[in-house]
């Protein structure tokens, strides 16, 4: 096969500068991995990507397939892979290559990790990048330990409900918001007080918090501070927190962008497949309607993850 369907915009803007086009199967590097596509999942940074609101994809980058995230099947290797081979069965993160709304994506050994067999493609294909956004920063900006207490936002959102799961995991006190039927659904997921955002103030309830985990930005991130202890953090992957009240609070403040790790996707993989953590697939769209897909994340309040299927073209 020499060319591939991928969604792909030549424009920023609105759903209608995503189109579903024909091109070349991309070529691999010495280092490189060729991936034929099972699943990709849905995110949030497709959203900003497409809109022209995500730094890292300005207009020299264009044209740009949209997708981060994927489950697949490794189609071919470069001269200096060591570990995978063709017929593996995997999952991985692009990074800021181009993306995985296509029938194969280009990545680095390092970015993979086994599918399991517990875990199915579509599962596998919503997990990459929600779960290593989680994990880094609850683990590695926000240096959550056991006995702390952490404060989730957006609990029950793709990233927010992963977060919750590895923080109880982890043997941390969770407070995590929430509303609507999104309430009870986090409080499933083992957090140990669900704040209700439209009827309770979270800083009347979380108090003394060892890590704030921002998953909103804006005025929700500025009042955060408040309940951050002396010498805690707090990590966003929205905007850059104050240095100010850092320095206020004797706390570490930081904004940071997941990056692709195998390594900590086989431990992931790991809680999923005895039972610790479970990823919420809230819909599955076929490759065709990878438009609809987007459109449906747009409009909010979706509790777990949602996924493209090229099963299911």
């Amino acid at each position: 096969m020499t060319q591939m369907r991928a969604f792909r915009i030549h424009r920023f803007g609105g759903p209608e500068v995503l189109h579903s086009e024909k091109i070349d199967v991309p070529e691999i590097g010495a280092e490189e991995i060729l991936v034929r596509v099972h699943a990709a999942g849905v995110n949030p940074v497709d959203l900003k990507t497409r809109e022209g609101k995500y730094p890292m994809v300005d207009e020299d980058t264009l044209p740009f397939t949209l997708g981060r995230d994927f489950s697949g099947v490794i189609e071919r290797v470069g001269q200096n892979v060591t570990v995978r081979k063709p017929g593996d069965e995997v999952l991985g993160f692009v990074g800021q290559g181009q993306g995985a709304y296509a029938e194969f994506v280009v990545t680095d050994e390092q970015a993979l990790a086994a599918r399991r067999k517990s875990i199915d493609w579509v599962t596998a294909g919503a997990l990459p990048l929600a779960a290593l956004t989680a994990w880094q920063g609850l683990f590695d900006h926000g240096r959550l330990e056991r006995g702390q207490r952490v404060l989730i936002h957006a609990g029950a959102g793709g990233v927010g409900h992963l977060a919750v799961q590895f923080a109880r995991h982890k043997g941390a006190e969770v407070f995590a918001t929430a509303s609507g039927d999104g309430i009870d659904f986090v409080k499933s997921l083992g957090a140990d007080r669900v704040i209700d955002y439209h009827q309770e103030q979270f800083e009347d309830i979380a108090r003394d918090m060892d890590l704030v985990f921002d998953l909103i930005g804006g005025d929700t991130q500025s009042r955060s501070w408040s309940v951050v202890k002396h010498g805690g953090a707090l990590i966003s992957t929205l905007a850059e927190p104050s240095s100010e009240e850092a320095g206020a609070h004797s706390a570490r403040a930081g904004r940071y962008t997941a990056r692709p790790d195998g390594e900590q996707l086989e431990e992931i993989g790991r809680l999923i497949e005895v039972g610790y953590v479970k990823v919420n697939v809230v819909a599955s769209f076929p490759f065709n309607a990878t438009a609809d897909a987007l459109s449906t994340l747009a409009k909010g309040h979706v509790h777990g993850k949602i996924v493209v299927n090229l099963g299911d073209a």
